[in-house]
């Protein structure tokens, strides 16, 4: 049963005091329970009847986010000054250090107080703080986690602000936050745009020239007020602050600008229209479609080449060697083999999240990697790059589009090629990765070999002609993935408001390219126009320096 809330604070249930004083601080227990890999935290018990709001906070460690959502569920409780408590539903300072690790977003709701104080109930979805020793494999996880947010039944489904977390004092936007901003308004559909907003904490309620300056700078696209400023509200962090005969005055002050301000983005929030997560759950599911498929597509053509490279040394050996083996049917020559095999991956710092996030989603028909790593999925039938076709589940990434069911993602022994049944050998996560060695073969293994499997071939054929339709059916596949990954990065352009990320433009570099080889002129010269737009963009570029040099860290 949901957590219940009095309106009156001397008899609030499920309240626990942790520092009487002027004000006593109690924590409150909300209900917890998990939708999917989010946490979520819920205050009350919703009634459907009523309108409900959504904000998604995004800001770095250290600018009062925290005490920002805490001052939100306070006056939705009606929590006055005279009152002298103040409670918290976020441990500002006394979260564990596993939690704070695992914590990485967390939904909070604050239901039946509807028409008391706010007009509406409010559900906070609280981003990690970026900036702390963990933040780097946080940044690679929020957008998947919202994800997993947005697309769930229990989930959210609807967002009404996207909110940036700023200090008063801040006086530019850092390169770190910008990459996490960008990185979550990207997922967004273009309509965004007039639901994003600035938080302003630390604030003295001023009028706040250099973050609005900073923001301007940064070229942030967001709501504007009838001055053409970004729309902004300001918060006081100084709730918990003990209160004396000397500060009563000013904290009083302060307590009631607060007020005022969360009055003013209730207000915003009442008239803004709520934005359909629908498109932005494509867009997730694009940008994780897309990412798979160059990953793929990156290991297949290096797979590709490998094996052309290996049957045009073949090629030239059987030219070599053709009156060597007329005279002689078990005349061998050296050649290069291409061939896979299973390695581990490193799921150490996934599992230092406390995560999943260690393994591969894996075809073990076509051998190859179709989402690495898989970052929500605990099994193949989870992951976003499988689609229901004819009420069944089959890969958009593996080259046969297999069904889910020859798919794996469990650990493994990658000792042994086949069935491991050595209590010795270690199972890990695994991946596919393809490898070349050295072999002997006879002009009749060379045949067995290349001619397995293509049934139909005219038994007059030559090895040599074989080799050659070989070499021509591997580009037709690789020109066809190509075009598969061209079409992924379009629709990506056309529905989301920024294509800002790392991934994207280390892709666009690596498409360029092969749409050249092809020969795909005015292809490439799409894609080289959404990356000069990108390279121009200063915000663009310092997100990217930013992410780039974090990761080269590692």
């Amino acid at each position: 049963m949901a957590t219940n809330i009095s309106y009156k604070h001397d008899n609030t249930k499920y309240r626990v005091e942790t520092t009487p004083g002027s004000p006593s601080v109690y924590r409150l227990i909300p209900k917890q329970e998990n939708i999917g890999s989010i946490r979520r935290l819920t205050l009350g018990e919703r009634d459907p009847t009523k309108i409900n709001k959504t904000i998604l906070l995004v800001g770095e460690t250290g600018t009062g986010k925290s005490t920002l959502i805490n001052a939100l569920v306070n006056y939705a409780m009606g929590v006055k000054y005279e009152d002298d408590v103040w409670y918290q539903i976020v441990e500002e300072e006394k979260r564990s250090q596993t939690e704070s690790q695992t914590s990485d977003v967390i939904v909070y709701e604050v239901f039946g107080l509807e028409d008391r104080t706010l007009p509406f109930s409010l559900t906070i979805i609280d981003t990690p703080g970026f900036g702390d020793t963990k933040g780097n494999e946080r940044n690679v996880l929020v957008s998947e986690r919202l994800l997993d947010l947005f697309r769930s039944t229990e989930g959210v489904h609807e967002i009404d602000a996207v909110c940036l977390v700023l200090r008063a004092s801040d006086c530019r936007l850092s390169d770190r936050l910008m990459y996490v901003f960008d990185s979550v308004v990207s997922l967004f559909g273009k309509d965004i745009e007039e639901n994003i907003i600035a938080l302003i904490t630390h604030s003295d309620f001023m009028t706040p020239k250099n973050v609005l300056q900073a923001l301007e700078d940064a070229k942030i696209r967001c709501a504007k007020d009838e001055k053409d400023q970004s729309v902004h509200f300001m918060f006081d962090n100084k709730q918990k602050t003990e209160r004396n005969k000397r500060n009563e005055c000013a904290l009083k002050n302060a307590w009631e600008s607060t007020k005022d301000e969360i009055c003013n983005f209730a207000d915003f929030l009442k008239r803004t229209k709520p934005k359909d997560l629908k498109e932005t759950v494509e867009v997730l599911n694009s940008r994780i479609g897309l990412t798979a498929c160059i990953h793929n597509l990156q290991e297949r053509v290096q797979f590709i080449e490998q094996k052309q490279r290996e049957i045009r040394q073949t090629q030239e050996a059987l030219k070599k060697h053709e009156q060597d083996m007329k005279n002689n049917d078990k005349y061998e020559i050296e050649v290069n083999e291409t061939f896979k095999i299973k390695v581990p991956v490193d799921e150490s710092r996934w599992w230092a999240l406390g995560l999943n996030y260690g393994g591969a989603v894996c075809c073990e028909v076509c051998k190859e990697n179709c989402h690495y790593p898989c970052t929500v999925a605990w099994y193949p039938e989870h992951c976003e790059v499988m689609q229901y076709r004819k009420d069944e589940l089959y890969c958009t990434v593996c080259t046969g589009k297999c069904h889910v069911s020859k798919h794996l993602k469990e650990e493994q022994c990658t000792k042994c090629e086949d069935e491991c049944s050595d209590p010795n050998h270690p199972k890990t996560h695994w991946r596919y990765e393809s490898k070349t060695r050295r072999v002997k073969k006879t002009e009749e293994e060379m045949k067995e070999m290349y001619e397995k499997g293509r049934e139909g071939s005219e038994e007059s054929t030559s090895i040599l002609e074989t080799l050659q339709k070989i070499i021509e059916d591997l580009q037709k596949e690789k020109d066809q993935f190509l075009e598969e990954s061209f079409q992924h990065v379009v629709r990506l352009e056309e529905i989301a408001l920024e294509v800002v990320s790392l991934a994207t433009h280390v892709h666009l570099d690596f498409l360029i390219e092969k749409m050249k080889e092809k020969g795909e002129t005015e292809k490439a010269m799409k894609l080289e126009e959404m990356k000069i737009k990108m390279d121009k963009n200063e915000r663009v570029m310092s997100a990217l320096s930013y992410k780039t040099a974090e990761f080269g860290k590692a």
